[in-house]
This record gives C-alpha cells, sequence and structure tokens, in this order.
C-alpha cells in the first residue's frame, strides 16, 4: 500500500480527544472539522524534556527524518509516557515538485495526510498575504508620492511553489523600473519571523522592525514606517495558532511553520515546541536536512531566542545514504556520518544514532554500522517505525529516556556577542570543516551596509547545499579542507539574523523535469498520488 492508502485506513481520534492527552478540553481549540484543531491556550510554566531529530547528509530523497521522529512519539506513548510531536508545516514546492508529501511514511504518519500536506489550515496562504501585501504597499507608496523616497526596494514577494521564472523580474512604477524576485514561502521575510516570535507582542516588535526598502539617503524603510503592522498582524490572526493532528496511533502533533533548512533556519515555530514542551514530558521535534543545516541552525540560532536547549540529539542515518555517500562502499560512507558527530559533540548534549531501516537493508550492513557508532561511543539502535509504527522504535525509544537525565552544559558554537567574522569562522572549522572563506564582491558590499548599521553581531543563518557538508553538492562523504565561497549576504531584520549565502544557491526553486504533480489527481471523491 501507499502511504496514503496507509493513512486514509487508519480511524482518526476525535481532535477533541487527542486534545485531552495535552490536558486540554474543546475551550482551547478552535476546531478545523473532526481532525484538525488550532489550539487557542498559552504554554504553561512546566516545561518538559525536548528531544531534537536530526540526521547524516541526506540523498535527494530523504532519509526519513520525520518517519524516525513520529516513531520516537509513538514509542514513547506506548510505554505510557506523556509526549507530544512539534513538527513543521510541508511545503507545497515539494509536494508538487521532487519530494512528494512531508507527513512520514508507512505506519508512522500523523494524519490527516492530505490536508497537511496541502491547504491544511491556511498558514502558509497567510504568510504568502503578508508578503505580498508588504510588496503591494511598497510601490503603491511609490505610485501615490513616494513621501519616505524610497529608493531601493529588498523586500520580495512570495509564493509556495516551485518557479525558477520568479528568480528574477522587472517591476515599473510610474516608468520607474525595479529589480526584484520572489522567494518561496518557506524561505520568505514574514516565514522567518513568524517561526522565531515567542508571543504576539514579539511577533508585533519583529514586523515593526522589518527592513523593506531604503531612502535616497540611505535610510532604512520599516513595516512600522509603511503603517503595515496593524494589517499584518489581522492576517496572521488565527495562523499564530499551532495546529494540532495526530498520528496514525493517536500521539498528539502540533505542525506549525515550515522554513527550508537549506535556505532558511528549517525548524517549527518557537510557540509551538514551547508549547509542546509546557503541555507534555517529552517533546520531539525534528531539524530539517542534515545535522550541518537545520540542527546548527536549531541549536545555535532557536535555542539562544527561545532559552530551550535539547536534552538528547537523535541522528538518523540509512545504509542507502552511507553507501550514496561512500560511492556504493558504505564503510567509507560512514565518514559522513563521523563528520556530524563531529560536529554534534560540541554542543555537550548526549547523542543517540537512529538507523532507519529499509526493506532491503541486509543485517551485515546494520551490524557493521552498529559497531561502528557504538565505538566511537555513541548509543544506537535501529527503527523500524515505517513498518511497525511506535513497536518499531521502543528500543530506540528506551535509549534515548536512558541518556534524558544526563547533566547537560549546553554550549552552542558562538556567542551572540561574537562578530560576524567570529561566527563564521566557527561554523567553518565546526560544521563545514573549511579553511578559507572567498567573498563575492556582492557580499562585501553587503556586509558592510549591515556593519554600518551596528546589526553584525546577529546569528548567522547559513544558506547552501543540502547534498553535502560543504558548499558544493559534488563533494560527498566528509569533505575537509573546504573553501567556501559566500555569494551574497542579507540582512532579515525581522527574523533577527544574518542570511549567509554559500555556492550557487537559490532562495526560489525549480521544478525537476518529472515534476511530482503529474502523478496527483483526485478520484473517486478521493485524492490518489500525493505520496
Amino acid at each position: 500500500m501507499t502511504d496514503l492508502e496507509i493513512a486514509n485506513q487508519v480511524e482518526k481520534i476525535p481532535i477533541v480527544e487527542v486534545a485531552k492527552k495535552l490536558g486540554l478540553s474543546e475551550k482551547d481549540l478552535i476546531l478545523y472539522g473532526n481532525d484538525k484543531a488550532k489550539i487557542i491556550s498559552q504554554p504553561k510554566k512546566k516545561l518538559g524534556k525536548l528531544i531534537l531529530v536530526t540526521a547524516m547528509t541526506p540523498t535527494p530523497m530523504g532519509e526519513g527524518k520525520t518517519t524516525v521522529s513520529i516513531g520516537v512519539a509513538d514509542a514513547l506513548q506506548k510505554l505510557g509516557k506523556s509526549v507530544c510531536l512539534s513538527l513543521r508545516e510541508p511545503s507545497l514546492g515539494p509536494v508538487f515538485g521532487m519530494k512528494g508529501g512531508a507527513t512520514g511514511g508507512g505506519y508512522s504518519q500523523v494524519v490527516p495526510m492530505e490536508d497537511i500536506n496541502l491547504h491544511f489550515t491556511g498558514d502558509f496562504h497567510a504568510i504568502d498575504a503578508c508578503n505580498n501585501l508588504i510588496s503591494a504597499a511598497i510601490y503603491n507608496h511609490i505610485y501615490q508620492g513616494n513621501e519616505l523616497e524610497i529608493e531601493k526596494v529588498i523586500h520580495q514577494s512570495s509564493l509556495d511553489v516551485n518557479d525558477r521564472s520568479l528568480r528574477d523580474i522587472t517591476i515599473s512604477v510610474k516608468d520607474q523600473s525595479y529589480q526584484t524576485s520572489f522567494r518561496i514561502t518557506a524561505a520568505s521575510s514574514i516565514m522567518t519571523l513568524f517561526c522565531l516570535s515567542k508571543d504576539r507582542d514579539d511577533l508585533r516588535r519583529r514586523l515593526d522592525r522589518m527592513i523593506v526598502a531604503y531612502s535616497r539617503s540611505n535610510q532604512p524603510i520599516t513595516v512600522k514606517d509603511l503603517s503595515l503592522t496593524g494589517a499584518l498582524l489581522v492576517l496572521l490572526k488565527d495562523a499564530f495558532y499551532p495546529n494540532l493532528v495526530q498520528t496514525l496511533e493517536g500521539t498528539p502533533a502540533l505542525i506549525h511553520g515550515g522554513p527550508f533548512a537549506n535556505i532558511a533556519h528549517g525548524c517549527s515555530s518557537i510557540v509551538a515546541t514551547s508549547l509542546s514542551m509546557s503541555l507534555s514530558d517529552y517533546t520531539i521535534t525534528e531539524a530539517g536536512f542534515g545535522a550541518d543545516l537545520g540542527a546548527e541552525k536549531f541549536l545555535n540560532i532557536v535555542c539562544q531566542e527561545a532559552n530551550i536547549y535539547p536534552n538528547v540529539i537523535v541522528v538518523v542515518v540509512t545504509s542507502k545514504a552511507l553507501k550514496y555517500h561512500g560511492g556504493g562502499n558504505l564503510e567509507k560512507g560512514l565518514d559522513n556520518l563521523q563528520a556530524h558527530l563531529d560536529h554534534l559533540q560540541n554542543y555537550q548534549v548526549p547523542i543517540v544514532v537512529a538507523i532507519n531501516q529499509f526493506n532491503e537493508d541486509k543485517d551485515i550492513e546494520l551490524e557493521l554500522i552498529k559497531s561502528y557508532v557504538e565505538k566511537q561511543g555513541y548509543s544506537v539502535s535501529v527503527s523500524t517505525a515505517y513498518q511497525d509504527g511506535g513497536s518499531g522504535a521502543l528500543n530506540l525509544a528506551q535509549k534515548i529516556l536512558s541518556l534524558q537525565d544526563k547533566k547537560i552544559s549546553f554550549t552552542p558554537l558562538y556567542k551572540m556577542s561574537d562578530s560576524f567574522e567570529e561566527k563564521l569562522l566557527s561554523l567553518c572549522e565546526k560544521v563545514y570543516h573549511a579553511n578559507h572563506i572567498e567573498y563575492s564582491s556582492i557580499a562585501k558590499k553587503a556586509l558592510k551596509k549591515i556593519k554600518s548599521q551596528g546589526l553584525d553581531s546577529l546569528p548567522l543563518c547559513i544558506s547552501k547545499t543540502q547534498y553535502s557538508i560543504s558548499d558544493n553538492p559534488k563533494k560527498l562523504g566528509y569533505p575537509k579542507n573546504n573553501s567556501l565561497f559566500v555569494k551574497d549576504i542579507y540582512l532579515e531584520s525581522g527574523a533577527g539574523f544574518i542570511t549567509v549565502l554559500l555556492g550557487n544557491t537559490f532562495l526560489m526553486p525549480g521544478l525537476p523535469k518529472k515534476p511530482n504533480y503529474e502523478k496527483i489527481n483526485w478520484q473517486d471523491g478521493k485524492v490518489i498520488g500525493l505520496f
């Protein structure tokens, strides 16, 4: 059976009953039918344990972090623990592009699978509306007389569909041309600040300070200057509430926010993760792509912003990915796993390696991986959650529980007070294994401007390929002594970080030659081909 067929054959628990597992009642919810809701109650003072799921460098089809995350949550529920997932919302870009849906797989899924992968509760549409209203307001202001003397527009509109034709467009206003482009919604300015906002007051502050243009005298023009903040808050009023759904086994799951880890910070919203931690004893959250992307940003940006840290880090590996990085040789591919372990051990958080087992995996391969990991001094477990649901992750869950009370001295890779150069150097040495950094003339000019504004001590959000630890997707395994090319640098003033584009990175992906949308259809009253 396909993932969608498996999801459709499972009878869902009424969402009000799922909410009761978190100590919530119907008055704490805005219901979206019988199987999804928004939680309107505020976080409690209680703070449960946090488990971060990340991975080795993935192959183009992914290695199953979401499947493992869901499996661990279901396993903890089977063990009688109070548990909740905090996951990102899928983007329509990959759904219709190359990857398909992003709600787990097999018997380890969140449901309703079709809704979550498509329009869900409309959060992405609200974020799109905000990005595009800002653009409309900027160009209308120029058209209506340009009292603020806007000369350079830096804000970009968004669209939650891969469309490379929108990477470079020209807008004309009163015979004046402006070069701009669209970003995919997951990498948009509103998405980044939305996911890093701790509450609605913080959301307002971040919107207020968001720089969208510069004047003729090179002064920043903000959302507040355009009198837009109130309208944007109204558009986001329901979207800011976290979404409650469930796994196939009825475990509560909060699905909220969805930035891409290769071109944004790649983690679910702070408000959802904080709420989950206040409502359960264990929160399972996932950071996108490999540990060099989503996990690095979660540990260095999100944890410092939200004042939280993980009690355990789970690193997902697969036999096929190891062979991919080893040029067909699994043993050689273990270097890639080692690179991520070398990086993650810097944070001084206990680590468990989870081997996500596929049907074609050979026992000898699994034993080789286990032996290697154990010799490095790390805990390891095989997960068969895809085939067996929570039962297939019981051993992994027990390994996590055995580590969750260890004393932690959580240590980010850099301090917020460090300079731009100090932060980038720390990431180069400890994450990307680079010994040389080259800046384009565009990047040098952008950094000079950020420094002139006194904002160069903000955290860094690295944007690069997900297929290599370096900025070159062809460098597999454990590339060392890399030279990083800084293509561009730009300020995300609302989110409060500086994005550094490495290599040949685009903020608007393109569709593949055979896009996934060709398989999607509506047939006999049902969605087919989603995944």
